[in-house]
Protein backbone atom coordinates (compact mmCIF):
# COMPACT_ATOMS: atom_id res chain seq x y z
CA UNK A 1 0.00 0.00 0.00
CA UNK A 2 2.80 2.41 0.93
CA UNK A 3 4.63 1.73 -2.61
CA UNK A 4 0.94 2.16 -4.69
CA UNK A 5 0.85 5.25 -2.70
CA UNK A 6 -2.16 4.36 -1.02
CA UNK A 7 -0.98 4.28 2.42
CA UNK A 8 2.17 7.40 3.19
CA UNK A 9 4.48 8.00 6.00
CA UNK A 10 3.90 10.99 8.07
CA UNK A 11 5.17 11.60 12.02
CA UNK A 12 3.46 9.32 14.43
CA UNK A 13 1.60 11.58 16.41
CA UNK A 14 -0.34 9.71 19.71
CA UNK A 15 -1.67 13.41 20.03
CA UNK A 16 -3.67 13.37 16.70
CA UNK A 17 -4.43 9.90 17.04
CA UNK A 18 -6.46 11.76 20.43
CA UNK A 19 -7.50 13.93 18.59
CA UNK A 20 -9.22 12.29 15.79
CA UNK A 21 -10.47 9.60 18.53
CA UNK A 22 -12.69 12.48 19.97
CA UNK A 23 -13.96 14.00 16.96
CA UNK A 24 -14.81 10.46 16.46
CA UNK A 25 -16.98 10.11 19.44
CA UNK A 26 -18.36 13.95 19.40
CA UNK A 27 -19.84 12.98 15.85
CA UNK A 28 -21.56 9.56 16.93
CA UNK A 29 -23.08 11.71 19.87
CA UNK A 30 -23.95 14.40 17.20
CA UNK A 31 -25.30 11.71 14.96
CA UNK A 32 -27.90 10.60 17.93
CA UNK A 33 -29.08 13.66 18.39
CA UNK A 34 -29.88 14.42 14.48
CA UNK A 35 -30.96 10.92 13.87
CA UNK A 36 -35.07 11.91 13.47
CA UNK A 37 -34.50 15.09 12.31
CA UNK A 38 -31.63 14.73 9.97
CA UNK A 39 -31.41 11.24 8.61
CA UNK A 40 -29.03 11.96 6.17
CA UNK A 41 -26.94 14.32 8.25
CA UNK A 42 -26.66 12.21 11.05
CA UNK A 43 -25.61 8.95 8.87
CA UNK A 44 -22.41 10.86 7.21
CA UNK A 45 -21.46 11.78 11.01
CA UNK A 46 -22.03 8.66 11.69
CA UNK A 47 -19.54 7.21 8.79
CA UNK A 48 -17.29 9.84 9.71
CA UNK A 49 -16.48 8.99 13.13
CA UNK A 50 -15.73 5.15 11.67
CA UNK A 51 -13.37 7.03 9.52
CA UNK A 52 -11.64 9.27 11.97
CA UNK A 53 -11.30 6.39 14.69
CA UNK A 54 -9.63 3.57 11.65
CA UNK A 55 -7.40 7.38 10.75
CA UNK A 56 -6.60 7.22 14.10
CA UNK A 57 -4.91 4.07 14.04
CA UNK A 58 -3.07 4.95 11.69
CA UNK A 59 -1.64 7.79 12.63
CA UNK A 60 -0.92 6.48 16.05
CA UNK A 61 1.52 4.35 13.53
CA UNK A 62 3.02 7.20 11.35
CA UNK A 63 0.22 6.41 8.47
CA UNK A 64 -2.30 7.84 6.74
CA UNK A 65 -3.94 7.83 3.90
CA UNK A 66 -2.28 8.65 0.39
CA UNK A 67 -3.57 10.40 -2.64
CA UNK A 68 -4.40 7.04 -4.31
CA UNK A 69 -6.14 5.44 -1.38
CA UNK A 70 -8.81 7.63 0.29
CA UNK A 71 -10.89 6.47 2.85
CA UNK A 72 -10.92 2.90 1.69
CA UNK A 73 -7.12 2.42 2.24
CA UNK A 74 -7.73 3.61 5.60
CA UNK A 75 -9.91 0.84 5.89
CA UNK A 76 -7.73 -1.63 4.47
CA UNK A 77 -4.61 -0.55 5.95
CA UNK A 78 -6.33 -1.09 9.54
CA UNK A 79 -7.79 -4.40 8.53
CA UNK A 80 -5.37 -6.02 7.40
CA UNK A 81 -3.53 -5.78 10.81
CA UNK A 82 -6.65 -6.67 12.96
CA UNK A 83 -8.32 -9.11 10.87
CA UNK A 84 -8.74 -11.67 12.34
CA UNK A 85 -10.71 -11.42 15.13
CA UNK A 86 -11.13 -7.71 15.62
CA UNK A 87 -11.09 -6.91 11.97
CA UNK A 88 -14.66 -8.67 11.65
CA UNK A 89 -16.09 -6.05 13.47
CA UNK A 90 -14.75 -3.03 11.01
CA UNK A 91 -16.59 -4.84 7.91
CA UNK A 92 -19.27 -2.69 7.95
CA UNK A 93 -17.21 0.22 7.25
CA UNK A 94 -17.14 -0.69 3.43
CA UNK A 95 -20.72 -0.54 3.14
CA UNK A 96 -21.11 2.80 5.01
CA UNK A 97 -18.63 3.97 3.20
CA UNK A 98 -21.36 3.07 -0.43
CA UNK A 99 -24.23 3.76 1.59
CA UNK A 100 -22.80 7.44 2.84
CA UNK A 101 -21.65 8.04 -1.12
CA UNK A 102 -25.44 7.55 -2.17
CA UNK A 103 -26.07 10.59 0.27
CA UNK A 104 -23.20 12.51 -1.14
CA UNK A 105 -24.09 11.55 -4.67
CA UNK A 106 -27.62 11.08 -4.80
CA UNK A 107 -29.11 9.06 -8.18
CA UNK A 108 -32.77 9.39 -8.87
CA UNK A 109 -34.35 6.16 -7.43
CA UNK A 110 -31.54 5.69 -4.96
CA UNK A 111 -32.97 4.49 -1.77
CA UNK A 112 -33.52 7.39 0.77
CA UNK A 113 -32.33 7.31 4.12
CA UNK A 114 -33.87 6.80 6.99
CA UNK A 115 -33.19 7.06 10.87
CA UNK A 116 -33.47 3.66 10.73
CA UNK A 117 -30.54 3.71 8.84
CA UNK A 118 -28.67 5.83 11.74
CA UNK A 119 -30.26 3.36 14.52
CA UNK A 120 -28.78 -0.09 12.39
CA UNK A 121 -25.08 1.41 12.33
CA UNK A 122 -24.68 3.24 15.38
CA UNK A 123 -23.77 0.02 17.57
CA UNK A 124 -21.61 -0.93 14.43
CA UNK A 125 -19.93 2.43 14.65
CA UNK A 126 -19.41 2.26 18.26
CA UNK A 127 -17.65 -0.72 17.99
CA UNK A 128 -15.08 0.87 15.69
CA UNK A 129 -14.51 3.43 17.68
CA UNK A 130 -13.85 1.38 20.47
CA UNK A 131 -11.46 -0.98 18.44
CA UNK A 132 -9.74 2.06 17.54
CA UNK A 133 -9.22 3.43 20.79
CA UNK A 134 -7.97 0.02 22.38
CA UNK A 135 -5.58 -0.67 19.50
CA UNK A 136 -4.36 3.15 19.69
CA UNK A 137 -3.40 2.17 23.07
CA UNK A 138 -1.68 -0.85 22.36
CA UNK A 139 0.46 -0.21 19.40
CA UNK A 140 3.36 1.45 18.42
CA UNK A 141 4.75 3.95 15.87
CA UNK A 142 6.29 2.01 12.85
Amino acid sequence: MLIRGEIERVAASRAQAEELLAQAGKHLATARLATESDPIGAYQLLYDAARKALCAVLENQGLRAGSRGGHIAVYEAVSAQLDPPPGQSLRPFDRMRRRRNEAEYPRLGSPRFSADDVRTDVAKVEAIVEIATKVTDQMQPF
